[in-house]
């Protein structure tokens, strides 16, 4: 890989939050069996080891975890 060619922001939402915040009751499908291989279900999810920026969408609303995304890339020189 080419140094700089991709930079990984990590979203990091706790499972249970996720599942809190489903507004199309995905979480509650998968959990009935109706959605197979469901992230973090039924399939297993591994967090990144080592991703330049992690936003922690637990404490963040969108708008300041789309700002702490970008000022992360930012300071990379990524955009």
């Amino acid at each position: 890989m080419v140094e700089n060619e991709f930079y990984e922001v990590s979203v990091d939402t706790p499972p249970a939050v996720a599942e809190q915040r489903d507004p199309k009751g995905l979480y509650r499908k998968a959990r009935r069996g109706e959605l197979p291989n469901f992230t973090g279900i039924d399939s297993p999810y591994e967090d990144p080891e080592r991703p330049e920026v992690r936003i922690d969408t637990a404490v963040l609303t969108p708008e300041p975890a789309t700002a702490e995304a970008l000022a992360g890339l930012r300071a990379l020189g990524a955009c």
